[in-house]
């Protein structure tokens, strides 16, 4: 068991408008590599907020201040064991540059999800993928940092 840290936002790096379910999620991460999968134990999220604004949840937690065993998910190299993993479907554009896709479902979901992880873990920061050192991504396609200035959270 470890500290939680923090939680870490990202997204299915997945077109603009295109659902993405969590089976399908599950498939990329833990199939095998033989199969188009990454060859995973573990799924990379938690929590995924459809485009409907959606939740679902993937890997189960308690909720507590730590990360047991049970509930670490492969979202970053080396954070893992002390974050949790939220991400949203969506990210490229039609473009295929990556970008902020999401809906006013899923900002709305997402506001009330970092609000909730927020109030029960004060002492976590909440982070973009790309804000980890070593993470060569855009992952989630937008400034967290900024976005929750924008909804008047500090982190």
């Amino acid at each position: 068991m470890s500290e939680l840290k923090r939680l870490v936002i990202h997204c299915t790096a997945t077109r603009e408008g295109r659902e993405v379910s969590g089976a399908e999620i599950r498939h990329w991460h833990t199939s095998p590599k033989s199969k188009g999968g990454r060859g995973w134990k573990q799924v990379g999220y938690s929590d995924l907020i459809h485009l409907n604004g959606g939740v679902e949840n993937l890997v189960p937690y308690n909720e507590d201040q730590r990360v047991d065993p049970w509930e670490v998910t492969n979202g970053a190299k080396g954070y893992n064991s002390t974050s949790l993993h939220v991400v949203y479907v969506g990210g490229v554009g039609m473009n295929n540059q990556s970008r902020d896709t999401r809906t006013a479902e899923q900002r709305r979901s997402m506001e009330r999800y970092v609000r909730n992880f927020h109030r029960q873990h004060p002492q976590a920061e909440i982070v973009g993928h790309r804000d980890l050192p070593g993470a060569a991504t855009d992952c989630p396609g937008f400034d967290v940092k900024r976005w929750l200035k924008e909804i008047g959270l500090r982190n």
